[in-house]
């Protein structure tokens, strides 16, 4: 049986990738079919039921063509083999994103994150804003750590910005990096929760996770990546803009932070917001807002962000004390 498809709408090039690749990688799952690829159309020659499933598959490359920026062989075998589609359309209940070094089971714990990891596999750049505690960075890492053992990046890069939150680190003995060491810390927690302490400092030492300041980034182009930025609330509009123009091919971007809890001099430096207002809508960008009501740490927490949210900002002293990061 022989059987033409047709591309439309679409530029052949976003589907077959460059030199084919993409086109290779997926007929790879279609030995007996012949394929010929010219221009738009798409010729086949093999039995009925590998065509039709060719065409569907094909389908479903498409439609994940038109939520990403770019395609890359690993999204073939994702519709081939599942992983992807199956952690995106799990219930709450099973949707475990990867396994912890005790055993334990990390998944999303609520809609929010739910539509955080659905998000992740549909787009390539994650914001993802809300007060502390609901699990925004954790999951983050989560993703990034599922992709690297997936082989769907080959490195993991989190960074944040260096900004005091009131204390002053500048007189702490030690290297730039012991002194910025502090900030990261949470981002080290989270990891060593996921990877065997071992692995994860052959991981740091041979540079496939990378810890950093934000400053670090600038002048880097960052390909095939998992790249996370956390505490974004900390980082200004000019700084945002650096960050996510480090984007490279086949890289995903997170950003994480929490509005109400601004380290800066002036919450109105803050560019998180702003960020967000001018991206929102565009292709292959979406904004998750978590709210109170998803805080999965110890349900004080929930009461205490309440009770403080009752206080205008400036009353709590946010911003008031915090001064640039700690120099060498």
């Amino acid at each position: 049986m022989k059987k033409t498809l047709h591309l439309e709408a679409i530029d052949p090039v976003d589907i077959y990738g460059a030199g084919n690749k993409i086109l290779d990688e997926f007929c790879q799952y279609f030995p007996d079919l012949k394929v010929v690829a010219r221009g738009a159309d798409i010729h086949l020659d093999g039995s009925e039921k590998d065509i039709a499933e060719f065409a569907s598959r094909l389908e479903q490359l498409i439609d994940r063509r038109h939520h990403k920026m770019n395609l890359t062989v690993y999204d073939v075998e994702d519709i081939f083999e599942g992983s992807a589609d199956r952690l995106r359309n799990r219930t709450e209940s099973d949707a475990v994103i990867v396994n912890g070094t005790d055993g334990r089971a990390i998944r999303a714990r609520n809609a929010n994150q739910q539509e955080m990891v659905k998000g992740y596999f549909e787009n390539d750049l994650l914001f993802a804003i809300g007060p502390a505690g609901t699990g925004k960075t954790y999951i983050a890492i989560a993703l990034a750590v599922r992709a690297l053992k997936n082989r769907e990046i080959r490195k993991i890069i989190l960074t944040r910005p260096a900004v005091e939150a009131g204390e002053r680190l500048g007189f702490l003995p030690g290297d730039l990096k012991e002194k910025l060491d502090p900030y990261l810390q949470p981002l080290y927690d989270a990891l060593e929760d996921m990877i065997p302490s071992r692995k994860l400092q052959e991981f740091i030492a041979d540079g496939t996770i990378q810890i950093a300041p934000l400053a670090y980034m600038r002048g880097r182009t960052l390909d095939r990546a998992c790249v996370i930025l956390d505490e974004a609330q900390n980082t200004n509009l000019g700084q945002l803009k650096m960050f996510l123009t480090r984007m490279g091919t086949n890289a995903k971007f997170i950003v994480t932070g929490d509005a109400t809890q601004i380290d800066l001099p002036r919450r109105s430096d803050s560019g998180l917001l702003r960020g967000m207002a001018l991206l929102e809508g565009l292709k292959g960008v979406k904004c998750i807002r978590f709210t109170e009501d998803d805080i999965v740490r110890h349900p004080l927490v929930t009461k205490i962000v309440k009770a403080f949210s009752s206080i205008p900002a400036r009353d709590t002293g946010e911003g008031d004390e915090a001064t640039a990061a700690p120099s060498a």
